[in-house]
């Protein structure tokens, strides 16, 4: 099969403007970024009139091998569109971290894509710049400051907001600034995120416009002064020019997939590290303009599915009818202990193995109240009918419906039966999850729950800091803030080599966070770092340009 920069090469987009009026857009609505791409207008848009309904794909726990995601996303969309459903796909924007690192794009793959993928993959329109930005304004303010007679009287040591830039680079997790004698600024300890773990990027994804935007900066804490008073974005006057910054960055993005059917995109938080969902008014907004709305949350069903249903649903308010599972037989295969090398090798024995993992994430969202239709995400390469068969089989075992997938190889024609699937699930109607938690249990008995409930671990272990930090946020009021848990996302567990579905683990808290802007405190799980690193063969040295000027090594 064609790589898939070339497939994307072949397609036939049409001009963005008739992509919007697919969309039910005016032409005063969009912002021309280019030929194929737009920023969406939305402040004349009633976004709390609502007609369509809320489709999220999730999945499996991860592999190296990948388990395609976003890939079933747009091909879902563009399979309800071929049968006769207005439907818009809403998915998060790549982050330069990964398409350098390890994972590459994430602008779908094969004959199911969101176009144009070189662009999305890279700057795009700009967003992921604006809000490191905006973040960074905020740190070199603080930095002011404190250079300047400190009047705020901020401790130096219990300044928590970092910086951010939109890279994996291990060398900037902890770092020493303001060498730069007495005209540099005082020395100081320092780190950066990646921006993707921004709490300005969680701001603009749960705003509901520029002002509520405004307020969520406004309230993000700082750090404490050195009485322990806690100090504010809003205490540094920043809201305003950071909100500015964002301007654009706030208004979705429209393109198109593969098919020419409109798609969504904006915003990117990873799962993993925060809250794995794109933006609350990409949602609104698909709601606003299709029959249905597909949107994913990374990686599994115990990060970005829980994330999606216990942060994004609850700010929201919104309701989901219907929810789909992906897997694939290489994940499953991998989680029943086969080396990644010889995953292409039939194993029907290893896809039982594996098995396990899978099961409890559909008991996983069974416990939020849906019933998920398994996607089989199929590698017509690799994937025998045994194989295949024995998967549909062991779903069949516990009554959940698996319907094999293949919309990487056939595009949307590979994703009608889903199509079929997931829409006679939502004919039952829509409805509010069934959260994991309540919100007025304290820190501690809501990562109890969670750990158990979700991660099935034995118990929950908390640092003496992680001790130290909840007692200090529920003291300042933020008892009652749901959880974002960062941990990884290849294991229920902390530890990511602890494969398929462990049971009777410790689950270590390290560190809790808080995201007071964002409306979230962040438990910080096992070895789990917000500045991910470049692996030893990062993508990045295959990505180059050849004499015709075209991108090479994208994917």
């Amino acid at each position: 099969m064609k790589p898939d920069i070339e497939i994307a090469r072949e397609a036939k987009p049409e001009p963005i403007n008739v992509i919007a009026e697919k969309a039910g857009l005016a032409s005063d609505q969009i912002l021309h970024c280019g030929d194929n791409k737009a920023k969406i207008m939305v402040d004349g848009i009633d976004l709390k009139k609502r007609k369509g309904k809320m489709i999220l794909v999730t999945a499996m726990s991860p592999t190296p091998a990948g388990e395609g995601k976003t890939t079933v996303a747009i091909g879902l969309s563009m399979a309800m569109n071929k049968l006769g459903h207005n439907t818009i796909v809403g998915i998060r924007q790549p982050s330069l971290g990964p398409v350098f690192g390890i994972k590459g794009g994430a602008a779908g793959g094969g004959y199911s894509q969101v176009l144009p993928m070189e662009d999305i993959n890279l700057h795009f329109t700009g967003d992921m710049h604006a809000i490191s930005t905006a973040h960074n304004l905020l740190s070199a303010l603080i930095n002011n400051s404190m250079h300047f007679d400190n009047e705020l009287h901020l401790d130096s040591r219990k300044i928590t907001w970092p910086r951010v830039i939109d890279m994996n680079d291990r060398s900037l997790r902890d770092i020493v600034v303001g060498l730069g004698g007495k005209t540099g600024g005082m020395v100081d300890e320092d780190h950066f995120d990646i921006t993707a773990a921004s709490e300005v990027m969680a701001c603009l994804c749960l705003a509901e416009d520029h002002q509520d935007l405004r307020s969520r900066i406004d309230g993000i804490m700082i750090g404490l002064s050195t009485d322990g008073t806690p100090r504010f974005a809003s205490d540094m006057k920043a809201a305003g020019a950071m909100t500015v910054l964002l301007n654009d960055a706030i208004r979705p993005n429209l393109v198109q997939t593969i098919d020419n059917t409109p798609a969504l995109i904006h915003g990117g938080p990873f799962a993993n590290i925060a809250h794995g969902t794109s933006s609350l008014i990409a949602a609104r907004l698909g709601l606003n303009l299709a029959d249905y709305y597909i949107t994913e949350a990374g990686f599994g069903s115990d990060l970005g599915g829980e994330k999606f249903m216990d942060i994004f649903c609850r700010t929201s308010d919104l309701p989901v009818a219907g929810v789909v599972l992906v897997a694939t037989i290489k994940a499953l295969k991998y989680h029943g202990n086969v080396k990644k090398k010889n995953l292409a090798s039939e194993n029907v024995e290893a896809v039982e193995a594996g098995f396990p993992n899978l099961q409890r994430h559909i008991e996983n969202i069974r416990s939020f109240g849906y019933e998920p239709v398994v996607s089989l995400n199929v590698n017509s390469a690799n994937d025998t009918d045994a194989e295949i068969k024995r998967a549909v089989e062991l779903c069949q075992t516990m009554g959940a419906e698996c319907v094999p997938t293949r919309v990487h190889a056939d595009g949307s024609e590979g994703g009608l039966a889903l199509a079929e699937a997931i829409t006679a699930k939502t004919k039952g109607g829509e409805k509010k999850p069934a959260y994991a938690y309540p919100l007025e249990m304290g820190i501690k008995e809501k990562m109890n729950i969670l750990a158990k409930k979700i991660y099935r671990a034995e118990s929950v272990v908390f640092s003496p800091e992680a001790k130290k930090d909840i007692k200090k946020w529920e003291a300042m009021g933020y008892r009652d803030l749901p959880l974002c848990v960062a941990k990884t996302q290849y294991s229920f567990s902390d530890n990511k080599k602890l494969l398929g579905a462990p049971e009777g683990f410790e689950l270590y808290i390290r560190q809790v966070r808080l995201s007071a802007g964002a409306g979230f405190v962040i438990p910080i799980a096992g070895e789990i770092m917000t500045m991910p690193g470049l692996p030893r063969k990062p993508a990045a040295e295959f990505i180059d340009m050849d004499d015709a000027g075209n991108i090479v090594g994208l994917s």
